[in-house]
């Protein structure tokens, strides 16, 4: 059964990383769609797809296409996601699925009365490393968690500066960039939920018309344990990372907060240190092997419309923590 694509989005995370995925699982790109017929066109001559449009509509009425990556600026992603379930397009949708929680919703609850398949395009639940990190967590190797510390402060290239740091409106700004897959990270290592966060954010000359460059955060799980994080735009040699800590060992990761399947894992115990060994295939690969096994009928996405609207709840009180300089709970509607 070979997967039918259209692209709603002639983006750069489709070029380098989701048309490939989709390829290497046996899927085809049918068609491109982007606001200007012209980068439609250049996109598509480039990267190798037969069509390519500036009309939503036209994409969505192709019966040659099964499915749906959504990866245009993110005011725009609830009314696209929304059209494509109406289409009958099963629906991978990049973070965050909207700018507020009745957004998210509507587009997840969308799906579900069409029944097709909706998945959130976070990645790095993909990544070896944290599926290492988690079935040690699993197994006992730590001990009960306690503690957890995600360092996600990268440099964004000038190429994809434009909105992200300049246009609120399209949701710009790192909380929703980036701190979102911290919380969706966390929450798959971990096998636990936020409930409430404290945070201080940060505008060092990056971001401008009021958006934050970076942002700190401290927060509780429902289990009791304690993590923080750190995201920036604006750190170019901080490298990243992801900790854990145990009542009986600590799990230390560094250079695994991102797209490419790299970095490391030790295990830190009575014993001393140990690699903790994990694949390095390609988490994009991984991620659109099991949507179009989900499409198939067998499991789920790898990270779900729920999932998103998780991270969304997440970002989302972040936001609100910063702002007044308090505690927010962490409340997604589920």
């Amino acid at each position: 059964m070979t997967i039918r694509w259209g692209l709603i989005g002639a983006s750069n995370i489709a070029r380098e990383y989701v048309i490939n995925a989709i390829r290497h699982n046996d899927g085809e790109t049918v068609a491109v769609m982007s606001a200007s017929a012209d980068r439609a066109r250049d996109y598509a001559a480039a990267n190798g797809i037969p069509n390519a449009t500036d009309d939503l509509d036209a994409l969505l009425a192709r019966p040659d296409i099964d499915a749906v990556y959504i990866s245009t600026t993110n005011e725009l992603h609830r009314d696209q996601a929304i059209a494509a379930a109406k289409a009958g397009k099963h629906i991978l949708c990049e973070k965050p699925l909207a700018l507020t929680l009745a957004d998210a919703h509507a587009a997840v609850n969308a799906a579900k009365a069409a029944g097709v398949v909706f998945a959130t395009n976070h990645h790095l639940r993909n990544a070896g490393a944290h599926r290492a990190m988690r079935h040690a967590i699993q197994d006992g190797r730590i001990g009960r968690p306690l503690a957890a510390r995600v360092f996600h402060a990268v440099y964004l290239p000038p190429s994809l500066q434009g909105w992200r740091i300049n246009a609120p409106a399209a949701g710009g700004g790192v909380i929703l960039d980036i701190a979102v897959h911290d919380a969706d990270t966390l929450r798959f290592v971990l096998d636990d939920e936020p409930e409430s966060v404290v945070a201080i954010t940060q505008s060092s000359g990056m971001a401008s018309a009021g958006l934050e460059d970076a942002v700190m955060t401290s927060v509780t799980f429902r289990s009791g344990l304690i993590a923080q994080t750190h995201d920036a735009f604006t750190a170019q040699y901080a490298g990243t990372g992801f900790e854990v800590h145990g009542t009986e060992g600590s799990l230390i990761a560094h250079d695994v907060m991102t797209q490419k399947p790299i970095g490391s894992v030790m295990l830190r115990n009575k014993d001393g240190e140990h690699p903790l060994p994990f694949d390095h295939n390609d988490l994009y690969v991984r991620a659109l092997g099991a949507f179009h096994a989900a499409i198939r009928g067998e499991g789920q996405p790898a990270a779900t419309g729920e999932d998103g609207i998780r991270s969304l709840a997440f970002g989302l009180a972040v936001a609100e923590a910063a702002r007044t300089g308090m505690a927010v709970k962490v409340e997604t509607g589920l």
